[in-house]
């Protein structure tokens, strides 16, 4: 929305400058985009009069003129085809900025003559006008006028307007709330009614009233259009509307000045004596019209639209022939030219919802459109008629009928009670109840005042529904700047935070991942039917009936898919290495217990080639992430139990095991996935992953204190020990390396395997695991007999778990 200043003045009485006006409105809640003054854009550019112009000695379409200027005479070469001595025109001097241009002028030779400054065209000062030559101006300007004063430039202020204010649309509504605000004195000219001197000969039939309820019309017969004057193309050119003719320039006129769109036809080109308002037709069929075809208008615009039911239709012809879309825009077979003698001027109101979704669907927007679709004043009908007639006799004459009102407007806003001690209460305003009567009347509330206050909206506030909205207008217009500023109340002990010990486990665990060198990836929780099958899914109670794809239709029983699929596509774009994780929900069934929170990583080991040979196992890289992990989350590491051969059929038979506290709670499964599943994907193997259920990790116990314990720094040096110990190839070596950890918890700070044999001196079917079990003296130096006696105690130990001393 756009306006001039001279403009907002006739509505309010003020001696406010741009700035100030803007200003008050960004404090009152209009959201000010830009303020653009002409006005000192164009305060180097004075009137200047050619004395004579002679051809360019280097340049056949360049001239050599002496100029008379408020500078002096200057001379300026010009290569415009209408430059003539005598010609009154527009200087720049040396230093302006040319707007149309966007330079600024120096001083330099133009084909070996010095052009002391430039004659302008309307383009280069971006104004409205031909630009194929320099500025043609009246001979009667006398040489140093401004060029603001002679083209009438003023400010112009651009704001956003909200989907709820459509009351700002018109200057009435914008001087009301700066009136309001305490920039100046509100004095909107009251609309005086037009007698009509007959009865209008075209009536109104509604036939849709829940897409528009009331239209009201009157026939202006012997008008004469054509250009209109200067004043009001002045001013609809300022906020960037191209003026057409007096009729069409009127009915823009009063929807910027009033927010109340109209419309005019041509009576002599309507079809039958009555409009009717009715909802779009859809053809039943003929022999040359196919059945199910919908109707078709020719728009102002020039474009055709296709007109479904609906759409609120303006006909003639008893109703057949559609001649413009209700609060949309008008046809352009009863448009009004310059030949036009007899109109018919529509002022009716339109539903904001009706009108909205037919812009939206025919993608056609236009001033009515804009407005109607906000909610326009219902009050406004018949005003807006008056106000238009006015101002159609007052530019192209002409002799008014009766006005015809066809259907009832909507009702008014209903009151509601509102007690003046909210605005307090939730402000921290201390307002008079007598500034706050003022404030809401100034707006056009209508206040009976009692215990408590009942509040009446005026017709053009049907967005304030309650309290609420009168204590936020209250506070908008005396000013947010005034609300207190008040500190927050101290609650004594200090915050314990606010995530709770789930959302604080998912943060360790991200971090921790973090730190590993993997990447996090956010997938959707979706996937394909047939993916989902794969990892133990795809039920139909799982599948979405609206899927946003159709490969992501059913809901996925595991985040593993989602990773595969990411690093195979990495992969496929030159990074076969990926390491990726993801904490998110799967879903099991469709109960309310069947979603569970997962921790899944999955890397991809594709380790370059070296001459030094190959590193670790990845799959033992990979485990050693994933206990690392765990005990970020406070998990019992120490008791659980790996478990191989009873993983899924999605995990490698081979290489995969599952870590659990007792059978019925698996924390984790992890190793390698299948090939089937990766070639099922199209994804290059291996790729090894662990997948951790996070609800059935035990939260670990709370700490009495977050405070850190006394450090415990042993002034000993450690000593090690050596034991190899022969047990069943099938058990797995951390089962005795717990037990043999477990053998004298306050020594034995550390076992690590360091050999593991299978060969000759080694029964068939069992194994050799040698270990180093790490020794921390804590209070004296150990004697022999003292680290004979632990040994004893590994080595039994050991034998719990059905490992025998080596030989």
């Amino acid at each position: 929305m756009k306006f001039t200043l001279s403009w907002l003045k006739e509505h309010l009485e003020t001696d406010a400058e741009i700035a100030e006006v803007a200003e008050a409105m960004t404090m009152a809640g209009l959201e000010v985009e830009d303020v653009h003054d002409p006005v000192a854009a164009l305060a180097p550019f004075t009137v200047a009069r050619i004395v004579s112009a002679e051809r360019h000695p280097n340049a056949d379409r360049l001239q050599v003129c002496q100029v008379d200027t408020v500078d002096g005479l200057k001379e300026i070469v010009c290569g415009a085809p209408n430059a003539r001595a005598g010609l009154t025109t527009i200087y720049a001097p040396i230093g302006a900025w040319v707007p149309g241009l966007g330079v600024t002028l120096v001083e330099k030779p133009v084909r070996g003559v010095v052009s002391n400054g430039m004659l302008c065209s309307a383009a280069e000062l971006e104004l409205a006008g031909e630009s194929d030559g320099i500025l043609d101006l009246a001979d009667d300007l006398k040489v140093g006028t401004p060029a603001a004063g002679v083209f009438g430039a003023e400010p112009v202020i651009d704001f956003e307007v909200t989907p709820n204010r459509a009351d700002w649309l018109g200057m009435a509504g914008i001087a009301r709330d700066l009136a309001a605000a305490g920039l100046g004195r509100l004095k909107t000219p009251d609309i005086q009614p037009v007698p009509g001197t007959f009865p209008s000969p075209i009536t109104v039939r509604i036939e849709a009233p829940e897409m528009c309820p009331v239209f009201a019309g009157r026939l202006i017969r012997g008008v004469k259009n054509g250009p209109s004057p200067e004043w009001l193309q002045r001013r609809l050119t300022a906020i960037g509307l191209r003026p057409i003719n007096r009729l069409v320039d009127v009915t823009n006129l009063v929807a910027y000045d009033r927010c109340r769109p109209l419309h005019v036809y041509d009576a002599a080109k309507l079809v039958g004596s009555e409009i009717v308002v009715r909802g779009g037709q859809v053809s039943e069929g003929a022999e040359h019209i196919a059945a199910g075809t919908h109707e078709h208008l020719i728009a102002l615009d020039g474009k055709t639209y296709a007109v479904d039911p609906a759409m609120c239709v303006i006909a003639d012809a008893a109703g057949e022939r559609p001649i413009g879309l209700g609060g949309v825009m008008g046809g352009e077979s009863t448009g009004c030219a310059d030949e036009t003698v007899d109109v018919f001027v529509e002022c009716a109101w339109f539903d904001p919802l009706v009108t909205a979704q037919t812009g939206r669907t025919l993608t056609l927007t236009s001033d009515a459109q804009y407005r109607f679709a906000r909610g326009v004043d219902p009050a406004s009908v018949v005003p807006g008629l008056e106000l238009a007639t006015r101002l159609i006799l007052d530019l192209c004459g002409g002799e008014p009928s009766e006005i015809v009102v066809a259907g009832e407007g909507p009702a008014s806003p209903a009151a509601f009670a509102f007690d003046p001690a909210r605005v307090g209460a939730l402000t921290g305003l201390s307002l008079a109840d007598d500034r706050i009567a003022e404030i809401l009347s100034q707006l056009g509330f209508e206040i009976a005042r009692g215990s408590p206050w009942t509040v009446t909206p005026p017709s053009w506030r049907r967005d304030a529904e309650g309290p609420a909205d009168l204590v936020e207008e209250v506070a908008r217009i005396e000013g947010y700047g005034k609300l207190p500023s008040t500190p927050l109340p101290d609650l004594g002990a200090p915050s314990k935070g606010v995530l709770n010990p789930r959302q604080a486990r998912v943060r360790a665990a991200r971090r921790a991942l973090a730190a590993m060198g993997y990447a996090e990836a956010v997938t959707w929780s979706f996937t394909k039917q047939s993916t989902a099958a794969l990892f133990g899914g795809g039920d139909d109670r799982l599948r979405v009936e609206n899927p946003i794809a159709a490969d992501l239709d059913c809901m996925r029983p595991s985040a593993l898919a989602n990773l595969i699929q990411a690093a195979a596509r990495n992969a496929d774009r030159g990074h076969p290495d990926a390491a990726l994780f993801e904490i998110g929900p799967i879903y099991l069934d469709d109960s309310p217990t069947g979603q569970r929170t997962v921790i899944a990583g999955l890397v991809a080991p594709r380790a370059p080639r070296h001459w030094s040979g190959g590193a670790e196992d990845a799959l033992f890289a990979l485990k050693g992430d994933l206990m690392a992990l765990l005990d970020a989350l406070g998990a019992p590491t120490a008791s659980l139990q790996l478990v191989q051969g009873q993983n899924r059929d999605w995990w490698h038979p081979g290489r995969s095991a599952r870590l659990q506290l007792g059978p019925k709670n698996v924390i984790v499964e992890f190793g390698a996935l299948h090939p089937r599943v990766l070639k099922a994907l199209d994804a290059d193997g291996p790729m090894l992953a662990f997948e951790i259920v996070l609800d059935a990790v035990p939260e670990p116990r709370g700490k009495a204190t977050k405070a850190r314990g006394a450090a415990s720094l042993a002034p000993l040096m450690p000593l090690t020990r050596d034991f190899a110990f022969v047990v069943e190839d099938g058990k797995a070596t951390g089962d005795l390396v717990r037990a043999i950890a477990g053998a004298d918890k306050t020594l034995i700070t550390d076992v690590r395997v360091f050999d593991v044999y299978r060969g000759a001196g080694v029964a068939e079917g069992m194994k050799s695991v040698a270990l180093e079990v790490v020794i921390q003296p804590r209070d004296a130096t150990l004697t022999e007999a003292e680290i004979e006696a632990l040994s004893s105690k590994v080595v039994a130990a050991a034998g719990k778990v059905g490992a025998v001393l080596r030989g």
